[in-house]
């Protein structure tokens, strides 16, 4: 929260701060912020008006749909999402109980790799050939 908004929403704070002005000021402060809400209060609206439509819509397409005989997974099966290429690994090591930890080399480095190269050791040095 800003020191603004602390000082609109906190009564005490406002009026410390209205002191030194006049009533003219204030009722112009205030009409001001009347004139604000009123804006915010109209774009709420349109809003909420907007977002009605929508599910009007969505409703209108599910209604159609059932109408039809279409379920969303005869839909969701005709999309065709991209496929992950998945990134093979390339550096290997093999930790102290003989085991072996693979990584690509993107992300967060492991634990066993962040181990491994407290010792000394590099990337190069664990590179798959």
């Amino acid at each position: 929260m800003t020191d603004f908004v602390k000082l609109l929403t906190r009564k005490n704070s406002l009026r410390k701060q209205c002191q030194s002005l006049s009533c003219a000021e204030i009722e112009k402060a205030i009409a001001d912020l009347n004139e604000i809400m009123a804006e915010k209060q109209q774009e709420e609206e349109a809003l909420q008006v907007v977002e009605r439509e929508r599910l009007a819509k969505i409703e209108a397409i599910k209604k159609s749909m059932q109408d039809a005989g279409i379920e969303l997974d005869d839909l969701l099966g005709m999309i065709d999402a991209p496929v992950k290429k998945k990134v093979e690994p390339k550096y290997q090591v093999t930790d102290d109980a003989g085991e072996v930890h693979k990584w690509s080399g993107r992300g967060r480095t492991p634990a066993v790799f962040q181990a491994y190269f407290a010792k000394g050791f590099s990337k190069e040095d664990c590179l798959i050939k």
